[in-house]
């Protein structure tokens, strides 16, 4: 099926391409899998999108104003024009909020910026990992440890920098191991990719030095799949990125999730073309 795609995302000149999987502004576009020189673009035109069959909301974070003003822009379109992901369902589901709907599959997790409250958590749950709650591509997250002697600053800084509440979570020591990033296509299961940090760092996203590693899922990590699946086909969440350390649902990563290259490099599933089958399933109907 031919369809007429146009893609929302960040400056195409700022994409790595050996893990980003966009390659689209609202401009004549030729692309390449060729770094320092995968892509031309012509000169831009004014269309309107509901021409299109299909657009790709491929925005990177942060989860900002700019962010909630483009899906309320794109709702106006979908689902005549097929929005992927429905933008209503991205813009009600943070990655860091959305995943408390299912408490049962993940850490001990507390969303909070009061230091009281914190403070309870850490006495009861010992070393915790802090972050912020609209934060993206593993920046500022820190492990606190009992009694750690930086605290105290780390929660000044929080307070002066986020508005927002924090996300405080139980320590999982099995992270040295990996942090598995699962690919949802239209909620089910279309391949993953164990992403292990490096020896010196607590964080795991490749963009950040983590090293990739072919995977297969565990029965608790089937069992996790089965359980968010449903949630996200009735949210037109077509294309998510779960992340799951030791049995341990962490986020579900709907704005712009990678993953699917370091998939493919690794002999993986073609996920990219999962999604365009199911593209051109939803939009044959």
């Amino acid at each position: 099926m031919k369809l007429n795609v146009a893609v929302q995302m960040d400056p195409i000149a700022r994409i790595n391409i050996k893990g980003d999987s966009t390659v689209a502004p609202v401009q004549p576009l030729t692309v390449r899998d060729e770094a320092g020189d995968h892509f031309t673009l012509g000169e831009p035109k004014r269309e309107a999108l509901n021409d299109f069959d299909v657009v790709l909301l491929r925005q990177d974070p942060p989860f900002d104003l700019a962010y909630i003003t483009s899906t309320h822009l794109l709702e106006r379109i979908h689902p005549k024009t097929l929005v992927v992901n429905d933008p209503a369902s991205v813009r009600n589901a943070p990655e860091k909020l959305f995943v408390m709907n299912f408490p049962q599959l993940m850490p001990p997790t507390l969303i909070s910026r009061d230091l009281d409250e914190i403070n309870a958590f850490r006495d009861k749950y010992g070393a915790v990992v802090m972050k912020p709650l609209h934060g993206h591509g593993g920046a500022a997250v820190f492990r606190v440890m009992p009694q750690d002697m930086n605290f105290g600053s780390l929660f000044d800084m929080f307070s002066v920098t986020f508005k927002e509440a924090w996300v405080i979570q139980q320590f999982i020591p099995e992270v040295k191991h990996g942090d598995k990033r699962i690919i949802l296509v239209n909620g089910e299961f279309a391949g993953a990719v164990n992403r292990v940090p490096a020896t010196d760092d607590l964080r795991s996203n490749m963009v950040r030095g983590g090293a990739a590693q072919e995977t297969e899922l565990t029965p608790r990590e089937r069992e996790i799949c089965a359980t968010v699946g449903p949630a996200l086909r009735e949210r037109g969440l077509l294309f998510v990125g779960i992340d799951v350390i030791n049995g341990n649902l962490t986020e579900i990563n709907v704005t712009s999730p990678t993953g699917i290259r370091a998939i493919a490099r690794l002999g993986g599933p073609d996920v990219a073309a999962k999604i365009w089958d199911v593209i051109e399933q939803k939009r044959a109907k």
